[in-house]
C-alpha cells in the first residue's frame, strides 16, 4: 500500500462541517423526547446531524490514522481507538465520543425503536464533545505534533 500523505484542506473541511453540524444542533434548544415525538422534522434533523457528527469524525480518523499508521480501521468504533494510537487525541475524548457510534449505528440501521429519551439526552454530549473534538484536532494541525 503507498502511504498517503495527510490532506491539511480535508481534514479542516470536515472539522468545519462537524462545527457547523453542532451550530445547527445546538440552535434547536432544548431537546426532550416530547419534542422528538411531536416534531417529526426536528427528530429527523436530530438524528441526521447526530450520525453526521459520527460520519466525518470517522472520516478525520481514518484519514490521519491511515496517513500515521499505515492502516485503516475496520470499524467506527476502532477509528478513535487508533486516533489515540496516531497521537490525534488522548483516551478520555475518544472514550467520551465512542458511545455515540452505537447511538449512530441505531439511528442509521434501524435495529432497535430508538428511545427518544436517549436521543435527547445525546444532543448536548454530542455538541459538547465534537466540539472539542474539533478544538483538538485543529490544534494538532497546527501544531502538527
Amino acid at each position: 500500500m503507498t502511504p498517503r500523505r495527510l490532506d491539511a484542506d480535508v481534514i479542516r473541511n470536515k472539522l468545519d462541517a462537524i462545527e457547523r453540524s453542532c451550530d445547527v444542533l445546538a440552535s434547536l434548544g432544548a431537546v426532550d423526547a416530547d419534542r422528538l415525538a411531536d416534531d417529526p422534522v426536528i427528530a429527523a434533523a436530530v438524528e441526521r446531524l447526530l450520525g453526521r457528527l459520527v460520519d466525518l469524525a470517522v472520516d478525520v480518523n481514518t484519514h490521519v490514522v491511515s496517513t500515521r499508521l499505515g492502516r485503516a480501521p475496520a470499524e467506527y468504533r476502532e477509528s478513535f481507538d487508533l486516533a489515540v494510537e496516531a497521537g490525534l487525541f488522548d483516551t478520555a475524548l475518544a472514550e467520551d465520543l465512542k458511545p455515540s457510534v452505537g447511538m449512530r449505528n441505531v439511528i442509521v440501521h434501524e435495529y432497535v425503536r430508538l428511545d427518544l429519551d436517549r436521543v435527547a439526552a445525546a444532543v448536548p454530549l454530542a455538541v459538547d464533545g465534537y466540539r472539542r473534538f474539533v478544538t483538538v484536532v485543529a490544534r494538532h494541525l497546527v501544531d502538527g505534533s
